[in-house]
């Protein structure tokens, strides 16, 4: 080896970065830069987060769980005298489980809620007020929407009237009130109310409970007192005593649905947990409302210091070419 090659020093050779790879380093180095940025994101959006969250009011949820009543009896009737039935042109119906069904949707009907709402006078507590007054227990109106002094609706800037159509009052109810979930497995039905006032959650779950139950109660009565008229009207039309006995039947059957409805105070849904009033608010959730704007700005906070760092380094490098 030669003295030349001797004195040469040996150069380290640095890693080469492609231009598409990522410099961890360079990177921290900017986020370290950009702390202060950063930083007023974190501030400002977690203020804003804890301002909304303490801004919502306390809603409170009242659970009704439901079975569906048995229906003592009816699909021996119904399968005893079907056929006789057919014969005469009328249907005896039966079928626990698809009354259940039906009732489930009649509860979330339109025509089923608008008459709950006027029947129960919750019009004002739906539409007009502003908030509960824990200590009173009573709705505080809100004035810009009603007079409670006059009963009158207010109207808006264009002159149009504040007052709520069925429409609006049942949209409202379903969206911030109602909710109903299902156990498929084992056929359970879960009726909530959430309000504002928890004495109310709790009032509006039994009204809607007992409604449903009279109405599908009324419903049927009225229908097999339809079917006794029509079979009282034809057996006295016929001479023929086999057809009277089948008409005899049909009315005897038609009878015992109506008493059987009259006799049983749950005709479609049994209560399992009544409601209660609730002691512990269900939303909002405000240390995950907090949690989730704070993140939020940290992470807007990392990408506008990142696209500040980039639109730079771009602007640098034109001005170099």
């Amino acid at each position: 080896m030669s003295s030349q090659e001797k004195h040469i020093p040996h150069v380290m050779e640095r890693p080469h970065y492609s231009d598409d790879e990522i410099d961890l380093r360079e990177l921290f180095a900017i986020l370290w830069r950009g702390k202060w940025i950063i930083t007023l994101f974190v501030i400002i959006f977690a203020s804003a987060g804890v301002f909304y969250a303490l801004s919502k009011p306390n809603i409170y949820q009242s659970s009704v769980l439901l079975a569906p009543a048995q229906d003592e009896g009816g699909s021996g009737i119904s399968g005893q005298l079907g056929g006789l039935a057919s014969l005469a042109g009328i249907s005896l119906g039966g079928g626990g489980s698809n009354q259940t069904v039906i009732a489930k949707e009649v509860l979330q009907s339109r025509a089923f809620l608008t008459d709950f709402i006027h029947r129960h006078n919750l019009i004002i507590p739906l539409m007009a007020t502003d908030t509960w007054d824990v200590e009173n227990e009573k709705w505080l109106i809100d004035r810009e929407v009603y007079n409670p002094e006059t009963g009158e609706w207010l109207t808006n800037d264009e002159g149009e009237s504040l007052e709520p159509t069925d429409w609006d009052m049942v949209k409202q109810f379903k969206q911030s009130h109602l909710s109903l979930s299902t156990n498929e497995d084992i056929g359970m039905l879960t009726l909530s109310i959430k309000s504002q006032a928890p004495p109310v959650a709790k009032e509006w779950a039994e009204k809607l409970v007992h409604d449903i139950n009279e109405h599908m109660r009324a419903q049927d009565v009225d229908e097999a007192e339809t079917r006794i008229a029509y079979l009282e009207r034809k057996l006295g039309e016929t001479n023929i005593a086999g057809m009277q006995q089948v008409f005899y039947q049909l009315i005897e059957s038609e009878t015992r649905t109506v008493m059987l409805a009259n006799a049983q105070s749950e005709y479609i849904f049994k209560t399992l947990d009544p409601a209660v009033i609730p002691q512990e608010k269900s939303e909002p959730k405000r240390a995950l409302i907090a949690i989730v704007a704070t993140m939020l700005g940290g992470m807007l906070g990392v990408f506008t210091v990142i696209l500040v760092a980039f639109i730079r380094s771009g602007k640098e490098g034109f001005s170099e070419g």
